[in-house]
């Protein structure tokens, strides 16, 4: 052990005067204070999650969790920590979660724990920050793992017991303040002090041997549910030290209420009560506008009630501009918590809550690999990290969440980071509304993790009104426990449209003189086009009709697409609810107002128009188009008439899967059938999954959620840096967020300073990772965002790119 130093070290020797953080400034939390709040913590997470799933068959589970929490900071007693949280203080290099391996050593033999304890504990100890082992890979960018940074170079002695400095020799741990650690550790571990002979290992030893040990058992994979259990663990102990470095409490509030659906204001449908039915996994398939949404939290609802702990409900839907629809929609339909006004919904937005994840990581404790954390100012960098962790907190606070699928399937990569998100997919609800919105790549990935999800306790439920026979067989062959698999009953939605095809292109001449007839008219217009510079274009060609049709109404036109910032889309999006909301019983037959819109529109927007005209596109995204014009049959006129194009490009989507949706909408006219009800749109996607491109789009999906559980979700090798793994998965997902090069400070006073990074969010832009290159992109290192040109006004979104240039 070491001894006092002859020169009195900057610290005190008292336990009083040992800080896990540099905040708050004017009085920087203590460590006995830290430890004390992040066990505690646990105690809420092991409240919310229970043993549900795998971790049933671990009892030992929370009790290394709680042991991990108590002993994760303890090497932050060194001198040199303490040296560098203070302000100006010099940078100590080493990695305090090493040296609190010594302290996991010292109690696992005076309380005699079990070999699978003290290794667990270790474990969790020494990965609360970082891998323990490389990846197989080569990842960029990727943070050295403990391996990498302790080995055979590594001096010991120097790093944890005393280090040369300019002043003299500092003596990282006064015998005093270790053994006064000691004494309070015993206390809250409810064991008596270790004794400690004479000839007992010095800290730095122990912990030599401790992570030596470490390495030596994870280099090898290991079983796959040992290894997710390892993870699940990790998970837990991040989250607590996230929580309690956030001094946030988890909710236990759930704003869905058991009576749900007795609540609701009209005599439930059918499908609805059999979805609240449903004892395990659902699958509902039932008409826009008939209450799907209601459908599945009356499921989520009933089986609240049945599952232990405090489980979570995730509502996922494929586009950021639907998230941010049901968000205030469940605002305003479900029960806020004593004292609330509002129900408190959380939303993870994808780019923004990987950012604060990661570095909520971080610890006041920058190394070798830090980059630019080296040249920053100890004192601003820390309440950066303070900041994130907080932020990060904000994520997993509540218990009715929304989201994309991107955020969960970024959790399977594990790792510090992400495995807090994979823990609170066990014990949770999820509903995958819109699931035909995917493309087959996403769908199975999509698959895969509901079989993981299955595994961690948690249940599934997938809404849409076109789900075509492929999709509904996959998810049920994903799963083991029973779907129940319901489609709404013929006649729960009236005929509401009356379809017309059309081969010439939504942008020809006659179609557009026929779009401004109808806006002559006074009707609601709704033109949706596959590409975002044909929705400029017709928006352009359309919008001085609509206004002046409706000259004081300042949402006459509107323009909704991808390429706005979002909170310029937010802004559109609520006027746009509001210029066209649900058709009332007897309202005038006419409403007038022009919205011209990408596939943004499709899903999750509670919008109805008088008239529509499309393009063609696959053949879920045609009836989700239709599902947006007469919503709910109430017209005056009966059936109005929907109009599809047949246009000159296929672009986004693939042609073959285009192709197959004209030969079933052409077939079904053929067959004299124009309504485009239930029936019909069941018939649709019977006939286009029936195709060589319906096979191809089936196997596609089968191989994906095959490859993605063999590559992402099995755990194997759970401690080894998965940096390769985020890389690939964000590879593998098209879009990207990006950010204007002229909002740019703007983006940093958010995220520096007293700002907020999730604030920061408004200003990206979603943007094909293709179309990078087109806009000048740059990727900078300080804001971890994309940096692009271009032409770009509030109105009309993100200009087109300029076209490349022609090399004769």
């Amino acid at each position: 052990m070491a001894s006092d130093s002859l020169d009195r070290p900057a610290t005190p020797h008292g336990l009083t005067g040992i800080r896990a953080k540099s905040t708050p400034k004017q009085d920087p939390e203590r460590l006995t204070t830290h430890s004390r709040i992040v066990h505690q913590a646990v105690g809420q997470i092991e409240e919310r999650v229970a043993s549900a799933g795998i971790l049933a068959t671990e009892p030992a589970f929370w009790t290394r969790v709680r042991l991990a929490a108590l002993l994760h900071d303890t090497g932050k007693i060194a001198e040199g920590f303490q040296e560098q949280i203070r302000p100006g203080g010099q940078r100590w290099g080493e990695r305090h979660e090493v040296l609190s391996l010594a302290y996991v050593d010292i109690f696992a033999l005076a309380a005699s724990w079990t070999d699978q304890d003290r290794l667990m504990v270790a474990t969790l100890v020494a990965t609360h920050h970082r891998a323990l082992h490389p990846s197989y890979g080569s990842a960029t960018g990727s943070k050295l793992s403990l391996a990498q940074m302790y080995n055979q170079r590594t001096n010991w002695p120097e790093a944890f017991t005393s280090t040369p400095r300019s002043g003299g020799d500092q003596t990282q741990v006064p015998r005093r303040r270790h053994c006064e650690l000691v004494a309070w550790l015993s206390g809250a571990l409810g064991t008596d002090p270790p004794p400690e002979p004479q000839d007992a290992p010095t800290l730095a030893e122990r912990s030599r041997r401790l992570l030596e040990h470490l390495l030596d058992v994870w280099r090898s994979p290991v079983k796959a549910n040992h290894g997710l259990l390892a993870v699940l663990a990790q998970g837990a102990l991040t989250l607590a030290d996230h929580a309690g470095s956030a001094h946030e409490r988890l909710q236990t509030h759930i704003p869905l209420p058991f009576d749900y659906l007795e609540r609701l204001a009209y005599v439930p449908y059918e499908h609805q009560r059999h979805a609240a039915e449903a004892d395990s996994h659902l699958v509902l398939v039932a008409p826009t506008g008939s209450g799907k949404t209601e459908a599945g939290l009356a499921w989520a609802a009933r089986r609240l009630a049945v599952m232990p702990g405090l489980p979570r409900v995730v509502w996922t839907l494929p586009y950021r501009a639907s998230l941010n629809a049901v968000r205030r929609r469940f605002e305003r339909d479900l029960i806020a918590a004593p004292g609330d006004d509002v129900p408190d919904i959380g939303l993870l937005h994808g780019t923004v809550a990987h950012t604060l994840l990661n570095q909520a990581v971080e610890d006041d404790c920058p190394s070798s690999d830090s980059g630019e954390e080296q040249r920053a100012a100890p004192s601003a960098t820390m309440a950066r990290q303070a900041r994130a962790r907080a932020n990060a907190m904000r994520l997993f606070t509540q218990r009715l969440r929304v989201a994309t699928p991107h955020q969960l399937l970024r959790a399977a990569i594990a790792g510090p980071a992400h495995s807090s998100t994979l823990l609170e997919q066990a014990n949770s609800l999820f509903v995958l509304d819109e699931l035909h919105a995917y493309e087959p790549a996403t769908f199975g990935r999509l698959c895969a993790a509901m079989a993981l999800w299955e595994r961690l306790g948690s249940r599934t439920a997938v809404l849409s009104a076109t789900l075509a026979p492929p999709m509904v067989d996959l998810i049920d062959d994903s799963l083991k426990q029973r779907v129940t698999i319901h489609r709404a009953p013929q006649g729960t939605s009236p005929v509401r449209h009356r379809l017309v095809l059309d081969e010439d292109a939504l942008t020809s001449p006659s179609s557009v003189d026929r779009l401004r007839s109808w806006l002559g008219e006074g009707h609601s217009v709704l033109a949706v086009t596959n590409t975002v510079a044909v929705a400029q274009q017709l928006f352009t060609e359309l919008s001085r009709t609509a206004r002046e049709g409706q000259p004081a109404d300042p949402y006459a036109a509107l323009l909704l697409h991808s390429r706005f910032k979002n909170r310029d889309r937010d802004a559109i999006e609520s006027n746009l609810l509001t210029r066209h909301p649900e058709r009332r019983a007897k309202e005038k037959p006419r409403r007038g107002g022009l919205v011209v819109a990408t596939q943004t529109v499709e899903v999750s927007l509670q919008l109805d128009f008088d008239r529509g005209a499309v393009e063609v596109a696959p053949i879920e995204a045609v009836a989700q188009r239709a599902g947006r014009v007469n919503r709910r049959g109430r017209h005056p006129d009966g059936a109005v008439e929907f109009r599809v194009h047949r246009g000159d490009s296929h672009r986004p989507y693939e042609a073959a899967a285009v192709d197959a949706a004209w030969l079933a909408l052409n077939t079904l006219v053929k067959e004299g059938i124009e309504t485009l009800s239930e029936h019909d749109i069941d018939r649709l996607l019977q006939i286009a999954y029936d195709t060589a491109w319906g096979q191809k789009w089936a196997d596609e999906a089968r191989d994906a959620r095959d490859a993605f559980a063999t590559t992402f979700l099995t755990f194997t090798d759970p401690f080894h840096d998965r940096t390769e793994f985020a890389e690939k998965l964000s590879e593998q997902f098209d879009g990207v967020d990006v950010l204007h090069s002229e909002d740019v400070d703007e983006y940093r006073e958010l995220n520096d300073s007293k700002g907020d990074p999730l604030l920061a969010v408004g200003l990206l832009i979603p943007l094909s990772r293709g179309l990078l290159a087109r806009y000048n992109a740059r990727f900078d290192r300080t804001l971890n965002v994309h940096v692009i040109d271009g032409e770009y006004d509030a109105p009309m979104g993100l200009r087109p790119p300029p076209e490349p240039e022609t090399i004769l």
